[in-house]
């Protein structure tokens, strides 16, 4: 034995407990490795975007998650790898090398306009009810006479040009929060969701106004399946619109500054 202080003769007491750590340190790195490898792995090779061959160690096994609100499961063992087509142009053939967009980066999702493919499904509440939806349907919900109520008002793009009217808001019921304005177009009518951040909800002026996109831009915002209800991957698709707004609306915001 390495140490004295035997408590039963031939065993010692320390030198158990310095084994049964050490043994339970190294089990503890390897889940945690072998776990970690669920997403982002296999490793793919940026210009070819060849995949690394299998490795020995540290393969995840197949796991199965169950969703939430009865939606099911699924069994994987590696994360589901995102197949789009982007068009997108590498600068280089090195590696790391930028990319530039191909076409109009605001419709094709590249750049700052890019979303993450989120399961097309609405959001829900711990109570399986849809957590996001228009005032309409929540008759009980009212804005407080301390803030200006933005429906009616016009809305303005970065060129302030009239893009369309505030019609309703959308409602996020788990947090009690207005997540989207709900915008008629002039000339179409059709209706886009305007996310809350991207808009400026001027008093003195009496109309929305948004920096990130051109009135004639909003024609082109992803629309929704419903009327009263969005899914998550058409949240991300949404935001993801004005924000490549916020460099690819003109041509002088893909400028440097200096």
């Amino acid at each position: 034995m390495i140490f004295s202080g035997e408590f039963v003769n031939g065993i010692d007491l320390v030198d158990i407990c310095l084994w049964a750590f050490m043994i339970f340190f190294v089990w503890l790195i390897y889940y945690l490795q072998r776990e970690g490898m669920r997403e982002g792995y296999p490793l793919e090779e940026d210009p070819s975007g060849r995949q690394e061959a299998p490795a020995l160690l540290f393969v995840p096994p197949k796991k199965s998650f169950t969703l939430p609100n009865g939606r099911g499961t699924i069994e994987l063992a590696y994360a589901r790898a995102d197949t789009r087509e982007l068009a997108l142009n590498r600068t280089a053939q090195w590696a790391g090398s930028p990319f530039v967009p191909s076409g109009d980066p605001m419709k094709d999702g590249v750049g700052p306009a890019s979303y993450a493919m989120r399961d097309d499904v609405p959001d829900l509440n711990w109570d399986g009810q849809v957590r996001i939806s228009p005032y309409r349907l929540h008759p009980s919900y009212s804005v407080s006479p301390k803030d200006v109520d933005p429906r009616g008002l016009k809305v303005v793009g970065l060129d302030r040009v009239v893009a369309g009217t505030v019609t309703d808001l959308w409602v996020d019921t788990a947090e009690t929060i207005i997540r989207y304005l709900e915008v008629r177009l002039d000339g179409s009518g059709a209706t886009v969701l305007l996310p809350v951040p991207f808009s400026n909800i001027s008093k003195a002026r009496g109309r929305v106004e948004v920096d990130a996109i051109k009135a004639g831009h909003f024609a082109n915002v992803p629309r929704t399946r419903s009327p009263d209800q969005v899914t998550r991957l058409e949240e991300d698709m949404i935001s993801g619109y004005f924000g490549g707004g916020t460099l690819y609306a003109t041509p002088q915001r893909q400028e440097p500054w200096l």
